[in-house]
């Protein structure tokens, strides 16, 4: 089960949906729905005074989000899915993490990495994914050994005249 699967199913709840209003650099001022808040405990590599992110869908398509810090709005990060890209792409989860995630059911488990645009190339991070507890929404960015995988892994080659602007 996927992140935004769990978000659609808890819009149809009929209870009233709590909301908060941020500020980006990107996208000016945003409500978002609390639902859409993802905390990092420890923040993200390199980043961890920083907290809590939204979750903010890009475009249309389901491919590609904007990881909004809320406490900086200048701190965004492109962020997709990496099994849409490579379908045997895994991340074994520790039992520590899963603890500290609150993790005790592994589908709730959903995968993000990090994007950047390198030349022509839009690349993700594989080799330091984020795992979200879709049910808590408790996230956490954990570094893989395996070789098989790079910090820039190409994901897809990018129209010379689309504009993407590089993540933090």
């Amino acid at each position: 089960m996927s992140y935004a699967d769990v978000l659609v199913m808890s819009e149809i709840a009929s209870e009233p949906r709590a909301e908060l209003e941020i500020q980006t650099t990107r996208f000016g001022r945003l409500t978002v729905d609390a639902e859409r808040i993802i905390t990092f405990p420890r923040g993200l590599l390199g980043f961890p005074g920083f907290q809590r992110y939204a979750l903010i869908q890009a475009g249309e398509d389901n491919y590609f989000f904007w990881l909004q810090c809320i406490e900086d709005a200048s701190l965004a990060f492109v962020v997709t899915d990496p099994s849409i890209f490579f379908k045997t792409y895994e991340v074994p989860l520790k039992e520590e993490t899963m603890q500290e995630l609150a993790l005790t059911d592994p589908s709730f488990a959903q995968t993000f990495v990090i994007c950047n645009k390198v030349g022509e190339w839009l690349t993700g991070n594989l080799l330091g994914p984020i795992v979200v507890n879709a049910a808590n929404r408790t996230a956490q960015q954990v570094v893989l050994t395996e070789k098989r995988w790079t910090t820039r892994q190409p994901l897809m080659q990018l129209q010379s005249n689309m504009p993407l602007a590089k993540s933090a």
